[in-house]
């Protein structure tokens, strides 16, 4: 068997062993064997190198993963209409001729659809939001090149951080997968973290969107603290000990559709 074929079912069995462990919790190695008709050391191997992609983390006799580790078409059907509402928020936060840095992931998504008609540069390492406002010659979208993560629609590696080296943007719309009660934000994925540290060096303010499951939300992973974060806009009351980290720290907190005071 050629290394191509090898290559191509491993991918898929690593697929099937992500999906198995997002629908059904913690699995052992003797069950995913079972399940996937591979010995148990294939199947370690495969958690090995799963582990060591941040797609999950192995634990005595098997493996699980976080909520926050979905691919984005799953997570791309999870509350909307609260995506949609920061996103018209924040939308409404840019001014015509500026210059806006879009974070990967599904509430960068929902903003990119608030952006249409409007005279404005967009910058994105997000596939869905290149194809959304590609049509759309009002607006002057600049791609960062890296390599694709098909499942996650998202550029990164060493050349989507170059790229960031080489501009600048008036906004930068960041995601997140959690809010600490300390202020951090976080992210399950530890090879977006220095993409997203790049696109917060290379903007001027720094928007956080993060709906009410990201506080606390996931991730093991630290992008950055409180102090690197102008506003959060968000659609529902932060909690207490997150409010108060947050604008101890400088941070404006936004409920979508009102200013908290």
């Amino acid at each position: 068997m050629t290394s191509s074929v090898h290559a191509v079912l491993a991918e898929r069995r690593h697929q099937l062993i992500l999906r198995a462990l997002r629908s059904g919790g913690p699995a052992a190695v003797t069950d995913l064997s079972e399940q996937l008709g591979v010995s148990p050391a294939t199947i370690r191997r495969d958690l090995v190198k799963l582990e060591e992609d941040g797609l999950l983390t192995r634990v005595h006799g098997g493996a699980v993963v976080e909520e926050g580790d979905q691919p984005f078409a799953e997570v791309a059907e999870m509350r909307v209409a609260e995506k949609d509402a920061i996103a018209a928020h924040a939308a409404a936060m840019v001014a015509d001729g500026q210059s806006v840095l879009l974070d990967i992931g599904t509430t960068a998504f929902r903003l990119a659809r608030q952006l249409h008609g409007r005279r404005l540069t967009v910058i994105t390492s997000n596939l869905v939001v290149y194809e959304e406002l590609a049509d759309d010659e009002g607006i002057e979208l600049v791609l960062l090149g890296g390599m694709v993560r098909r499942e996650y629609r998202s550029l990164v590696g060493f050349l989507t951080e170059d790229n960031l080296r080489q501009l600048h943007a008036d906004w930068l719309f960041l995601g997140t997968s959690g809010v600490r009660p300390g202020g951090q934000v976080m992210d399950t994925t530890v090879v977006e973290v220095p993409v997203k540290r790049a696109m917060i060096k290379a903007s001027d303010k720094i928007v956080l969107l993060a709906d009410a499951a990201k506080f606390p939300g996931t991730g093991m992973a630290k992008v950055c603290g409180p102090q690197d974060l102008d506003v959060v806009v968000t659609n529902a009351p932060v909690d207490p000990a997150t409010r108060s980290s947050l604008e101890e720290a400088g941070v404006e907190v936004v409920v979508a559709g009102k200013v908290q005071a």
